[in-house]
């Protein structure tokens, strides 16, 4: 398994309960690199769709479980958004 679906897997576990618990689900989780800098996307989505609110909560608590875990080696940017599918 390369390292980088090593990471994505690890951290879409860390990410389910917490996804549950703010009422949202898992999109899709990558880990990136690009232009140098590694990133470490969750999307996720809900019926009615995800605001800002969501994307920051979710983060936030995701960001704490990663730096608990501390499974990353290279420095990283997080980022937690929606799919970006716009009307629905």
């Amino acid at each position: 398994m390369s390292k980088g679906k090593t990471v994505e897997n690890r951290a879409e576990e860390l990410l389910i309960p917490i996804a549950k618990r703010h009422g949202v689900e898992i999109y899709d989780v990558e880990y990136v690199k690009e232009g140098g800098e590694w990133y470490l996307r969750a999307y996720i989505d809900k019926a009615d769709g995800v605001n800002i609110q969501d994307c920051e909560n979710v983060s936030r608590k995701l960001s704490d479980r990663l730096d608990e875990e501390d499974f990353i080696e290279e420095a990283y940017i997080l980022e937690v958004s929606s799919p970006g599918w716009g009307d629905r």
